[in-house]
């Protein structure tokens, strides 16, 4: 496995409304115990969109990650230029901190947003691209993953493709994990 491609929830859809929110802990937690041991293994790529929530959460583990491995790279492939234009303040420069320190920068469209197709355009070229995904997403939850996550299903049908999620639960047991190593005894 070469390339993964990471994805989930934005913010909003996980009622977060701050990048460095408690529960963003959590979810890199989850993010880092997943992608270690594939960087462990060898892993080369993490390929993001740029949008804001997991994917920028992800990007922050994979920086964490090139200290101790700085063979890990991390592309940024946006669905079409400028996706941040409409974005505050605060979510812009967590983007450009995002882009500035990326391996690799691109659009896959060489033009603004026009229509949805865009996003379905990124999805299949991402699957395309990846050797794996890695979608914090939960079925009983629909939310935006879900468009990736079927894609990736019928992209499985044909191709040796793998799809890993992080759930809900999954999220759960993180957080119990986490709670048990700062309890007192």
């Amino acid at each position: 496995m070469n390339v993964l491609v990471i994805s989930g929830y934005k913010p909003f859809e996980l009622g977060i409304f701050k990048k460095d929110d408690a529960s963003a802990a959590f979810i890199k937690a989850a993010i880092r115990k997943s992608l270690l041991p594939k960087v462990e293994e060898g892993l080369e790529w993490v390929l993001i969109s740029g949008q804001l929530g997991v994917e920028l959460w992800a990007a922050e583990v994979v920086f964490e990650l090139q200290t101790e491995f700085p063979e890990i790279k991390l592309a940024v492939i946006t669905p079409f230029l400028n996706q941040e234009a409409t974005w505050n303040e605060n979510n812009k420069e967590w983007y450009e901190s995002v882009l500035m320190q990326a391996d690799f920068v691109d659009s896959v469209t060489k033009k603004g947003y026009e229509k949805p197709w865009q996003f379905r355009l990124k999805n299949q070229f991402f699957l395309e691209k990846s050797d794996s995904l890695l979608l914090l997403y939960d079925q009983e939850k629909e939310g935006s993953p879900k468009y990736l996550y079927e894609l990736a299903i019928e992209y499985q049908k044909k191709h040796d493709y793998q799809i890993e999620l992080i759930t809900f639960y999954d999220l759960q047991m993180i957080v119990e994990e986490e709670q048990s190593k700062h309890m007192d005894y």
